[in-house]
C-alpha cells in the first residue's frame, strides 16, 4: 500500500492508495512518525460487498473499511461523500486514484472564501476517476504546519461526453475504525443561538443541517467530535468548520462495527447541480483541527487560524472603532436632528463611530416598504446623506450605514420595475419573511444593480462601515431566468452572488469595515469572517442571555469576531432590567458597541460608559489578541457565568465573573483564572492581592457575595514584576 502523510506540528493525517486504486483513510491524531496501514483489518463479512475487480477476495469491501472519500455505488452503504446521476437516472460512481501533487503554498478556491497564507503551508491534490462517467473528482488538503490546521476542498470535472448531476458533494470525511464518540453542536433560534449540546454517537446517523439558506440560527456549521469523557481542558476532539454561509450537512454515523464516520458539507437539499461536459464545480472549504487539550485546546487553535488566515483587511488586527447604533433608541422614528443629538452625546462619551440603522432610505418608515430603494430619504434626514456625514464628523465621530441588500419588499419602487428579480414561484403565492422577498442573487445583472446602488450611496458621503444584514430565511427559490435549472443549483449559485458583492465591496472599499448581520446571528459563519472580520453575534442583546450565547459562539470562532452591544433596559427582547455595568463587562467579551437613547442617561450612567470605553481599550490587547478561557458555563446550572483572558506570554489577565441567579445563603464562589505560569506570582489591584498562578487555577479568586441581581465583577492580573507599569 502507497501511503500519504500530511504532517503539522503536532498533528499527522494519513492516506492509503491500494493497489487498486481505492484511498483508505488511516489516521487522524496527535503527531507520529510510522506507517498505520497495518491497524486495518481484512475480514470476510456477510452481506458486504466485493468490487468487480476484486472478486475472489471477500476480505475486502468498502462497506467495512475506513474510506478517505466515500461515494455512492461502490458497495459502501454507510452515507456517502460524493453521489451522481447520469442524464439516464443512473445512480453510482466509483472513484479510484489516479495520482496526486504535494507543492508549496495554499491553495484558492473560484468564487468561494478560503483559508489564505502561511509561509509553511503545503497543498496536496490526491486525483480520483469514475471510468464510467469520465468525471475527476481532485481532492484538495491545505496544511498548516504552525497552526495544526488542515483545509478540505473537493472540485468536481466532467471530462465525459455527456452533463452528470451532482447529488451530494460533501467537503471532508473522517472514518475512525475504533473509539467511542460524542457528537458537540450548537443549536438554537432566533435571539438565542448557538446553544451547546452533546449527544452519543449510536448505531444510527445523526444529521446537523440548515435549509434556510443560510447557515441559520437553528444550527451552525462549526461541530466538534469527541472522545467519550473529553473535557474542557483534556481529552481527544476533532473540530470542522466549513467555510460557507448557506445550507450545509454535518453527518455522525456510527456502523454495524462500531466503526465512526464523521463528515461536513453542503446539504444535499435542492442540489441536483448539472455538470455539462467541460465544466467544473468547487465544493466549499472545511477547516480541520485535532487536539489532546480538550475543548479549550481547540478553540484556541481556531480562534488562532480564523484571525490569521481567514479574517482580512484593515481592521483585521487593530482595535475596531467604539461604536452607537441608533435602532433601539428610536427604530425608524428618527431625523436627521435626532441622529446628531446622539453623535454629539456620544462624542462626549469616548464613543467613536455612529451607525445609522434601518429607515434611512427609499419610502421606509416601517418594515413593510422601501426596502431594495438605496436612495437617501433626504425629506426625513432633513439633509443629502453625505451633508449628515459631515455633520456626524464634525462631532469626532465616524459614520456608518446599515443595509440589506439581498432582500426586497413588494411596495417599492425595485419591485415594481423588477417583479422578476425574486425568488418566486410561478402560480404559487410566496412565504414572506418580515414583509419582505428575496432578490435572487444567483443572477449576476441582480447583483450588478444592488452593488452599483449601494456604491452611489457609500461614495456619496463620508462612510467607514457598513452593517449588512439579511432578515429572513429562503423559500420559493425559483429563478425567472429562461433554461435555468431551477431544481438543483439555484441556492448555491445564490451564496456565490452574495460572496462576489461581498467581494466587491472589500475591493472597492479596502478601509470600509463591513459586519456582518442575519437578524443577529443567523449567518455567523467562516465564510462571512472571510468578508466581514466581525458579526452581530445576536439580535439578543441581553446581558444574560448574551453570557450563554457568546459561550457558545467561542467554542469556534474568536472574540475578535463578536460585536456585542450595551443596550437599554427593560432589554428589549426580555424586559429583563441588569445593570450598567454588568451589560458593559458582557458587551467587552467581543468588540464593544452601543444601542440606547444616550441623551436619556444619567450623569453617573455617562460617567460609567466613559469608564467602559476606557477599560475595553486598556484590555484590547487581551481581549482580542490574548486566549480565551471558559472558566464557569451557564450551562452547568450554577449560580455564575465566568470567562477570561490570557496574554500570550502568560505576563497578565483579565478574568470577567457575572452572576445569573441570586440565592439566599450561598456559598462563597470561587472564580478560576487558568492559563497562567503557575509558578509567578500575580498582582490584582482589585484585591490588592498577590496571587500564584497555581492558585489561580486551582483554587481561583473569592467573588464577594452581594445582595444584587445580575452583578459583575472583573479582575486584571498582572506578573508581579512588570507591576510598576501597570499602577492605577
Amino acid at each position: 500500500m502507497k501511503l500519504i502523510t500530511l504532517q503539522s506540528k503536532n498533528t499527522t493525517y494519513q492516506i492509503g492508495i491500494t493497489d487498486t486504486g481505492f484511498l483508505l483513510h488511516l489516521y487522524y491524531g496527535v503527531r507520529i512518525n510510522c506507517d498505520m496501514s497495518g491497524t486495518i483489518a481484512y475480514y470476510e463479512r456477510g452481506m458486504s460487498g466485493v468490487p468487480y475487480d476484486l472478486r475472489g477476495d471477500n476480505t475486502f469491501s468498502c462497506d467495512v473499511l475506513p474510506q478517505e472519500y466515500p461515494c455512492f455505488g461502490n458497495g459502501d452503504y454507510r452515507s456517502p461523500a460524493f453521489c451522481l446521476r447520469t442524464e439516464e437516472g443512473v445512480y453510482g460512481s466509483d472513484l479510484r486514484y489516479r495520482e496526486h501533487h504535494i507543492k508549496k503554498g495554499k491553495y484558492q478556491i473560484p468564487g468561494l472564501p478560503a483559508a489564505y497564507g502561511g509561509e509553511d503551508s503545503v497543498t496536496c491534490e490526491i486525483v480520483l476517476e469514475d471510468s464510467n462517467t469520465k468525471v475527476i473528482v481532485i481532492l484538495r488538503y491545505g496544511v498548516f504546519y504552525e497552526e495544526d490546521v488542515m483545509t478540505r476542498s473537493v472540485e468536481v470535472r466532467n471530462s465525459g461526453d455527456m452533463p452528470v448531476f451532482l447529488n451530494k458533494v460533501l467537503t471532508s470525511t473522517l472514518d475512525f475504525v475504533t473509539g467511542e464518540y460524542e457528537l458537540i453542536h450548537f443549536h438554537g433560534r432566533h435571539m438565542m443561538e448557538r446553544i451547546l449540546e452533546k449527544r452519543p454517537v449510536l448505531h444510527s446517523k445523526q444529521c446537523i443541517e440548515s435549509r434556510r439558506g443560510t447557515s441559520s440560527h437553528q444550527q451552525n456549521p462549526f461541530v466538534i467530535l469527541a472522545e467519550k469523557g473529553t473535557r474542557e481542558n483534556e481529552g481527544l476532539c476533532y473540530g470542522m468548520s466549513l467555510v460557507y454561509s448557506g445550507n450545509f450537512l454535518v453527518e455522525a454515523e456510527m456502523d454495524q462495527f462500531d466503526q465512526v464516520r464523521f463528515q461536513m458539507g453542503l446539504s444535499p437539499e435542492m442540489l441536483d447541480y448539472k455538470l455539462e461536459a467541460g465544466d467544473r464545480f468547487h465544493a466549499p472549504e472545511a477547516l480541520m483541527s485535532c487536539t489532546t487539550r480538550g475543548f479549550t485546546g481547540l478553540s484556541h487553535t481556531f480562534h488562532n487560524f480564523i484571525r490569521r488566515h481567514i479574517c482580512r483587511g484593515k481592521y483585521k488586527d487593530i482595535p475596531r472603532p467604539v461604536l452607537i447604533n441608533n435602532w433601539e433608541a428610536t427604530y425608524f422614528d428618527f431625523t436627521g436632528e435626532k441622529i446628531i443629538q446622539i453623535a454629539g452625546q456620544a462624542a462626549e462619551l469616548g464613543i467613536e463611530m455612529l451607525v445609522l440603522d434601518d429607515g434611512w432610505f427609499g419610502e421606509r418608515n416601517s418594515d413593510t416598504a422601501g426596502l431594495g430603494d438605496w436612495y437617501a430619504n433626504h425629506k426625513k434626514l432633513g439633509c443629502t446623506l453625505g451633508e449628515l456625514s459631515e455633520r456626524i464628523h464634525q462631532t469626532g465621530l465616524k459614520f456608518g450605514l446599515w443595509i440589506e441588500p439581498e432582500m426586497v419588499n413588494e411596495d417599492s419602487s425595485l419591485y415594481r420595475m423588477h417583479p422578476d428579480w425574486v425568488f418566486k414561484i410561478p402560480g404559487k403565492m410566496p412565504v414572506l419573511g418580515r414583509n419582505q422577498l428575496v432578490l435572487d442573487f444567483s443572477r449576476k445583472e441582480v447583483v450588478d444593480y444592488i452593488f452599483e446602488n449601494i456604491s452611489r450611496i457609500i461614495d456619496s458621503a463620508d462612510i467607514e462601515y457598513i452593517k449588512m444584514d439579511m432578515n429572513r430565511s429562503i423559500s420559493d427559490v425559483y429563478s425567472a431566468v429562461s433554461k435555468r435549472q431551477n431544481y438543483g443549483s439555484i441556492m448555491y449559485h445564490y451564496v456565490l452572488g452574495v460572496y462576489d458583492f461581498l467581494e466587491r465591496m472589500v475591493q472597492r472599499y479596502p478601509g470600509l469595515l463591513i459586519e456582518g448581520c442575519s437578524s443577529g446571528g443567523g449567518r455567523f459563519d467562516t465564510g462571512m469572517l472571510y468578508y466581514t472580520p466581525q458579526i452581530w453575534c445576536s439580535d439578543n442583546t441581553d446581558a444574560v442571555e448574551r453570557v450563554w450565547i457568546q459561550e457558545g459562539t467561542s467554542y469556534g470562532y474568536p472574540i475578535s469576531a463578536v460585536s456585542s452591544h450595551v443596550s437599554a433596559v427593560p432589554n428589549h427582547q426580555t424586559g429583563r432590567s441588569v445593570n450598567l455595568y454588568t451589560r458593559g463587562i458582557v458587551a467587552m467579551a467581543g468588540n464593544l458597541g452601543y444601542e440606547l437613547d444616550l441623551t436619556i442617561l444619567t450623569k453617573e450612567e455617562k460617567e460609567m460608559v466613559k469608564t467602559q470605553i476606557r477599560d475595553y481599550k486598556k484590555y484590547w490587547h487581551l481581549i482580542h489578541k490574548g486566549d480565551y478561557y471558559r472558566v464557569d458555563s451557564p450551562l452547568k446550572g450554577g449560580e455564575y457565568g465566568a470567562w477570561s483572558f490570557v496574554a500570550k506570554d502568560k505576563s497578565e489577565a483579565l478574568l470577567s465573573v457575572v452572576c445569573i441567579q441570586a440565592r439566599a445563603n450561598r456559598p462563597v464562589y470561587y472564580a478560576k483564572c487558568p492559563g497562567l505560569d503557575l509558578d509567578k506570582l500575580y498582582y490584582c489591584v482589585q484585591t490588592d492581592t498577590a496571587y500564584s498562578g497555581a492558585a489561580l487555577k486551582y483554587v481561583g479568586v473569592p467573588v464577594p457575595i452581594l445582595n444584587e441581581e445580575y452583578y459583575a465583577l472583573q479582575y486584571f492580573f498582572w506578573s508581579l514584576e512588570n507591576k510598576e507599569e501597570f499602577e492605577v
